[in-house]
């Protein structure tokens, strides 16, 4: 299938390692040019050793808003107009409703809302100049049935879903899709360092998710690459859950 990917610009925030990565990797193979941005730059080295040269660094952490606005001018001028953004972000510390201070709060809100905020404002005026653009965020099952011990990532990811659902009906028109993809279990580090060992976690997932398995990142890029593509132009608006049937929730 040929997903008209070919050439076209994309920038993929947290993508050193884990599902960004798998992201950036799957966006590459469809012939893309990616922009791989995080804040390790010797992280980013090892990335694009891996996904090869498609792939372009810019050290960027997702924290800091005002990196971030100078970030897609600087992408532009290497790859050409940004057609499409991936926004992804690590996921705050663990905890419950009343265990973080607000200097956590304000980390994880601005890593979480306030980036893709910034990041679709500086992209979205050359998208609707040109007719067609892709918006992708990386979020997590949460936004559906809240996860105990995961506070600051519920809170955070429910308000950054209420900002992209309102900007996909406004930019609807203008050939732009907005889309977040609920995430489930995957076999990254963070679920390895949250469960003591990515051996525990697959023997979780035997037990507690459907599928029987935890998810592979490349599965999730493949997901991630086809709402990218011209094949999915009607898709948008939408929370899509990828997560082995973990969800109990209908909708």
């Amino acid at each position: 299938m040929n997903l008209g990917l070919e050439g076209r610009a994309a920038l993929v925030m947290g993508a050193s390692r884990g599902i960004g990565r798998a992201i950036a990797a799957a966006l590459a193979r469809e012939g893309a040019k990616v922009a791989i941005a995080s804040r390790s730059r010797e992280k980013l080295d090892e990335a694009v050793a891996q996904i090869g040269e498609a792939a372009t660094p810019f050290v960027a952490a997702a924290s800091d808003p005002d990196r971030l606005a100078d970030l897609p001018g600087e992408v532009e001028a290497a790859l050409g107009p940004i057609e499409i953004l991936v926004a992804n972000a690590g996921g705050p510390p663990f905890g419950g409703a009343l265990d973080h201070d607000l200097d956590e709060w304000d980390t994880a809100y601005r890593s979480l809302v306030l980036a893709p905020r910034v990041l679709a404002g500086a992209v979205v005026p050359g998208m609707k100049e040109r007719g067609w653009g892709r918006i992708v965020n990386v979020g997590s099952s949460s936004t559906r049935e809240p996860i105990g011990g995961l506070n600051l990532s519920n809170s955070h990811r429910m308000a950054a879903v209420g900002f992209l659902k309102t900007l996909s009906r406004e930019v609807a028109g203008s050939g732009i899709t907005v889309n977040t993809v609920a995430t489930g279990r995957f076999g990254t580090e963070r679920l390895a360092d949250a469960s003591g060992s990515l051996e525990g976690a697959e023997e979780a997932a035997r037990q507690e998710v459907p599928a029987a398995r935890l998810g592979r990142p490349e599965e999730y890029g493949d997901l991630v690459a086809f709402l990218c593509s011209e094949r999915a132009a009607y898709i948008t608006g939408t929370v899509i859950p990828i997560d082995g049937g973990l969800l109990r929730s209908a909708f």
